[in-house]
């Protein structure tokens, strides 16, 4: 169900189990090669194909394109929630349907930029309504809900997803190649180590100069699609999942 194409009582009178999926995005810089919206335009794309299959069992709402984006701001073009600002909206939207009786709310996201905003924004309306054992939040990002790795017959030189790379322009090459500029000439850029296992804060062009990370130049459409398919399925059995929860285990 697609919540914008909804009059106001068709979702009041909703069972207040249906889970509630906020896919959120962003619009910022990926590279020479890529389009400011390739993150909203994959994520788009996978929701797209996982409200086709789940219909009448899942709600959704529009796609939230404006994301925390600060540290690709060296990139013209990049528009960008600053991380308490980005915080506090997605916190507002969870207070927004639990207000209205949803029990069940789900963040799938596209952009990694809004990983730790977002965990942080679930982690205090958890608190606030701490007394409820009834609700559940979620926050997932689509690359993280299937390993395209272990997919029979397609060969990754990646094995995590990077910026405007390997993964990402293979999904923009299959779904919307007009917008693709010369990723054959992107030279590779290393993702290096940054001081693991330990984390380092950091800001997109310390890492790299043309703004893409990873290896755009041995993308093609046949990876983009079999990658859309291992995250569409994974974000599928991930919402599967939230659907089945009886309403108070910690399991899923």
């Amino acid at each position: 169900m697609q919540l914008a194409d909804m009059a106001w009582p068709t979702v009041q009178a909703l069972d207040k189990n249906t889970p509630v999926i906020f896919p959120v995005a962003a619009l910022e810089q990926h590279g020479h090669h890529l389009p400011l919206f390739t993150d909203s335009l994959l994520l788009g794309e996978i929701i797209r194909r996982v409200s086709a299959v789940l219909c009448d069992r899942a709600l959704f709402t529009p796609l939230t394109w404006l994301g925390n984006s600060d540290h690709h701001l060296d990139f013209a073009g990049t528009l960008s929630a600053p991380p308490r600002v980005y915080l506090d909206t997605l916190a507002g939207l969870c207070e927004n349907f639990i207000q209205h009786g949803f029990k069940r709310l789900v963040f799938i996201n596209g952009h990694g930029g809004n990983d730790v905003p977002g965990k942080q924004a679930l982690f205090e309306v958890r608190q606030k309504y701490r007394q409820r054992s009834d609700l559940l939040f979620l926050f997932a990002t689509y690359w993280n809900l299937a390993n395209p790795n272990t997919v029979p017959g397609l060969t990754l030189k990646q094995t995590q997803m990077g910026h405007a790379c390997e993964w990402e322009t293979s999904m923009i090459l299959r779904i919307a190649p007009q917008l693709v500029g010369a990723y054959r000439e992107a030279h590779p850029v290393e993702f290096g180590n940054a001081f693991e296992p330990g984390f380092r804060a950091w800001i997109t062009r310390e890492r790299t100069i043309p703004g893409h990370i990873g290896f755009p130049n041995v993308a093609n459409p046949e990876k983009g699609e079999a990658l859309l398919q291992a995250f569409s399925s994974g974000a599928q059995n991930f919402l599967e999942r939230v659907i089945r929860w009886d309403g108070q285990s910690w399991n899923g």
